[in-house]
């Protein structure tokens, strides 16, 4: 991924040693969390590569918990969130993998309340920023710094397209998209970046379409690029 200017790699103000392993932590954890839609019973964190050697010295599990909780970068409660989350009931596990990844900065959460589960894999990469790389076992990439709406779906003709027309009647622009699916006409999933916020009316006309089955959105900039 391409930084766009100095600041991106600068980082956010934040609370912590690292903006990869700190900042970008805690982001990573509060997309899963939106994206989760509530507080999770338990998480359970994987982290590989560099993250696995020095999540502990850098702060890396107090951060994605913090991010769990939904605080900011800089949040001055992240040195306390593991106690926060056990003072919530939420039980969150870590777990180290030293083997190859597909980033050194790679980790996963897997999120648990009742029958709800969600799990997500992706990267932090620097200046804060992170890039998502699977989410609940489809292929899908993106950044969270646009608004972003993952719609799921069986993969038949046209549903892409209500989709898009929706988007496009409600003029919201789409600035990236990407679906991987399980099988030729089986389970899929759409993820799309806007420049433009979706509001609940809009999400209500996505869930009503014809062969959708779910979708999750998150917007942590309130419509404005990070």
């Amino acid at each position: 991924m391409r930084f766009k200017d100095v600041f991106s790699i600068i980082g956010p103000g934040m609370i912590g040693p690292s903006s990869s392993h700190t900042a970008g932590a805690v982001r990573f954890g509060r997309v899963a969390r939106e994206l989760f839609g509530i507080q999770p019973k338990q998480a359970d964190v994987v982290f590989y590569g560099s993250l696995a050697a020095t999540y502990r010295g850098h702060g890396t599990d107090m951060a994605v918990t913090a991010g769990l909780l939904r605080f900011d970068t800089d949040d001055e409660r992240i040195p306390e969130s593991l106690n926060l989350a056990d003072a919530l009931g939420m039980k969150v596990t870590f777990q180290t993998i030293s083997g190859p990844a597909v980033h050194p900065n790679t980790l996963t959460v897997t999120l648990h309340s009742g029958r709800m589960r969600f799990h997500m894999m992706g990267c932090s990469i620097g200046g804060g920023n992170i890039e998502v790389v699977e989410v609940n076992g489809f292929d899908l990439k993106f950044t969270a710094n646009y608004p972003t709406l993952i719609v799921y779906h069986e993969d038949r003709p046209g549903v892409l397209a209500d989709v898009t027309r929706l988007l496009s009647d409600a003029g919201i622009n789409i600035g990236y998209m990407d679906v991987d699916r399980k099988a030729r006409l089986g389970q899929a999933a759409t993820v799309i970046e806007m420049d433009g916020t979706i509001q609940d009316d809009l999400l209500k006309k996505v869930k009503r379409l014809v062969n959708v089955t779910g979708f999750s959105d998150i917007d942590l900039n309130g419509g404005v690029p990070k």
